[in-house]
């Protein structure tokens, strides 16, 4: 039986793989990659799937999907293979008593994913406890150890890895803290489930069951049960604009290095999508997430090509309510919108 996009991605969409790879670790991984790098077939390398559509067409080339399972925790440094499971580690950090990716517990897909996106979620990103960073070059061949300063971070949710497939993150280092305190709490919704002051502390592992009940309530943990959770997550990325139009001031603002950050999911309800929008357009198989705006959800039996029409209505109707252009958070394979 043929393996497609569907059965491997959170959004449960996507045509057939043509020649699948699963490496158990990090040396087959790099033997993988050496081999179809030289070979010259077209390569795509992906982790958990939640942070990628792929067309109907699928993919006619070879697909290596990373699942090592190694990790090490020596003092306060965490260092992991790319094919863990990202829950798995942040569990067991917590459990190690160690401070700093807390605040990320419940984010679906795999540790080689963080940097690619700076993962981030209730303040703290994935730049803020990198330390280090193994890569795979495909135009020398090389294994490389990177520092955070060679990754590109800076603007909201880029880095190096995001638009180009010349490296391939096989592991990463995080350094954390020991003490039993969290990092600092800034983002106000978490503080007061915490019932401390914005900059207060508390145990990680009670602001791992904060986060993981504040992403339950928004529809953000992965059940396969609730098809809120049938999606990529976020699905626009936040706007980074040099000037806000007129049609959108009255839309909070964030500083961000290259301009002003908006959020997108205020940008979309207020252009007249509120969340469970979808329901009465096309024949229903799309629609947004019933509590989570910044989601595109499949309700079952989607296919790509009605992702991405849907992904354009609600584009299309920001640009003409705000003048603002929203552009896919997610990568998108072979579709396009």
């Amino acid at each position: 039986m043929t393996t497609t996009f569907a059965d491997l991605t959170t959004m449960r969409v996507g045509g057939p793989i043509g020649r699948l790879y699963v490496p158990e670790t990090t040396r087959e991984a790099v033997d993988l990659l050496q081999q179809v790098t030289a070979a010259g077939d077209p390569l795509l390398v992906m982790g958990g799937g939640s942070n990628l559509v792929v067309g109907d067409v699928g993919w006619d080339g070879t697909v290596i999907k990373m699942a090592s399972s190694e990790f090490d925790i020596d003092g306060e440094l965490l260092t992991s293979a790319a094919g863990v499971e990202w829950d798995r580690l942040v569990a067991a950090a917590v459990d190690a008593g160690l401070a700093g990716l807390e605040a990320l517990s419940g984010i679906p897909g795999l540790v080689g994913g963080t940097p690619v996106q700076n993962v981030g979620a209730f303040g703290t990103v994935t730049s803020d406890v990198l330390h280090s960073l193994s890569v795979y070059d495909r135009q020398t061949g090389q294994v490389e150890r990177w520092t955070p300063d060679r990754c590109g971070f800076g603007s909201h949710r880029q880095s190096v890895f995001k638009h180009s497939d010349r490296w391939v993150v096989l592991e990463v280092t995080y350094r954390l803290r020991s003490g039993g305190q969290s990092r600092p709490i800034e983002y106000a919704e978490l503080a007061g489930r915490l019932g401390v002051e914005i900059g207060g502390t508390a145990s990680p592992a009670d602001v791992r069951e904060a986060v993981l009940a504040l992403r339950r309530g928004r529809a953000m943990v992965l059940d396969p049960d609730d098809h809120d959770t049938w999606s990529v997550g976020s699905f626009f990325i936040n706007p980074v604009l040099s000037e806000v139009p007129d049609s959108a001031r009255d839309c909070p603002r964030y500083p961000d290095v290259k301009g002003i950050k908006l959020p997108a999911a205020w940008l979309i309800e207020r252009a007249g999508f509120p969340r469970g929008y979808g329901t009465q357009w096309g024949d229903g198989t799309v629609a947004l997430s019933s509590r989570h705006t910044l989601a595109v959800t499949n309700r079952g039996g989607a296919t790509t090509s009605e992702i991405m029409k849907f992904a354009a209505h609600i584009r299309a109707g920001v640009e003409a309510r705000f003048g603002v252009r929203l552009n896919p958070e997610c990568d998108l394979v072979n579709c396009s919108f």
